[in-house]
């Protein structure tokens, strides 16, 4: 009985041993982990404020709604929109710095969870082994190793009682791995998160570039006189105005010529729209109420952020209704596709379709602009990026309802 009491003891100490460094693996004392923690509070903290800020640009654009459109105005709105492009840039380099030292705290995890998981596999080694020297033994071996029958079942009981308590201590172990496999996933997150964090920065960075850019551009054409200014205004709307209302006759037009066509009929398909271009950034969305040119029309599409000469692609089969070549005003192109649908592509640099042709989805069929003074921009363009329109029957619809 003195010698199961030993084994019993010397089980136990193993075990006990294990359940320490779980323990201290379910709670990380690290103090390096503990300051990446306060450190990455400090920088959330720096976002919650930057947001703040943004919220207050947003009320100051949405405040100027109803006024009048002048020369100060527009500027006004072209600085307070730079402005939130600032903080969103200062937002996305506080991001990127949050997100590696998250993937530096789950790194220091991950090792400290690594080498409890390897210690406490010796310890329990060390028990399984001692144990396995008892369980191999007989209940007749064990009956006649003991003088009496109380220590024969009390033998029994030690056994059942460590084996649970192995069973106890595998379970721990297993949840210890868990969590280190949650881990890793959240560092690949982290790591992925990261990647388009720099895309977005650098997206940005560009946005602020060429939003001073417009600004210069603006300022040059006005020579900052109001009177230029309410002329280029007039201008842009008469452009706008001329454009939209040439693009619904052509609906109308055109569907009704494809369809006395007979046999020679032109079959439209629609199996759903692609986006147009690689970047799915929308910088001005479909009616939108900060639209820094709502005076000059109400922005029935959604800009998308996209370099100077991006491939443009039809977002479905269909027919050029119009490849209008604007000059150094605005120029465009209107697809027709089935079931009453068209798309519109706004700011073309260069048009690589011409009218009453048919094209693929995915055909390229221009390239895009609207950097300011460009051919194809017309007048009043935030910088470089695609104006795309979906319209139904004619009309104008929200565009992200129809793209994938």
């Amino acid at each position: 009985m003195k010698k199961i009491l030993i084994l019993s003891l010397l089980i136990v100490c193993a075990l006990a041993t294990v359940r320490l460094a779980l323990a201290a693996t379910n709670s990380p004392s690290s103090k390096e982990i503990q300051e990446l923690d306060s450190t990455i509070k400090q920088k959330r903290a720096q976002l919650d404020a930057i947001k703040k800020q943004q919220d207050a640009y947003k009320a100051q654009l949405a405040a100027k709604q109803n006024e009048r459109a002048t020369l100060q105005s527009q500027l006004a709105d072209v600085d307070a929109h730079s402005a939130q492009t600032q903080l969103d840039l200062e937002q996305s380099k506080i991001d990127i710095e949050t997100t590696n030292l998250e993937i530096q705290k789950v790194m220091l995890e991950i090792n400290e969870q690594d080498k409890k998981i390897s210690e406490n596999k010796q310890h329990l080694g060390s028990a399984l082994k001692l144990l396995s020297q008892e369980d191999n033994k007989s209940q007749l071996e064990i009956l006649l190793m003991n003088d009496y029958l109380t220590d024969y079942l009390n033998q029994l009981t030690y056994l059942g009682d460590i084996n649970g308590k192995i069973s106890d201590t595998l379970g721990g172990l297993r949840s210890t791995k868990d969590a280190l496999s949650k881990n890793q996933e959240a560092l690949n997150a982290n790591r992925e998160r990261l990647r388009a964090l720099q895309q977005e920065l650098g997206q940005r960075q560009v946005a602020l570039a060429d939003e001073k850019d417009a600004k210069a551009y603006l300022i040059d054409q006005t020579k900052q006189s109001e009177s230029t200014y309410q002329e280029l205004l007039s201008q842009a709307r008469q452009q706008q105005n001329a454009a939209s209302a040439d693009i619904l006759n052509l609906e109308k037009t055109l569907r009704d010529k494809i369809n006395a066509q007979g046999s020679d009929k032109i079959e439209l398909k629609y199996d759903g729209f692609i986006w147009p271009i690689p970047s799915h950034t929308i910088t001005a969305y479909f009616h939108d109420p900060s639209y820094p040119f709502r005076d000059v029309m109400e922005h029935s599409a959604i800009d998308l952020r996209t370099p100077q000469n991006t491939p443009i692609r039809a977002a479905a089969a269909g027919y050029v209704g119009r490849a209008k070549n604007g000059g150094m005003g605005y120029s465009y192109i209107m697809l027709l596709h089935a079931n009453g649908l068209s798309t519109v592509y706004g700011h073309v640099s260069k048009l690589l379709v011409s009218d009453d042709e048919y094209v693929q989805q995915g055909q390229i069929i221009g390239l895009s602009g609207a950097t300011p003074g460009t051919p194809g921009a017309g007048p009043f363009t935030t910088g470089p990026h695609l104006h795309f329109e979906v319209r139904l029957n004619g009309l104008p619809v929200n565009p992200t309802k129809y793209l994938p």
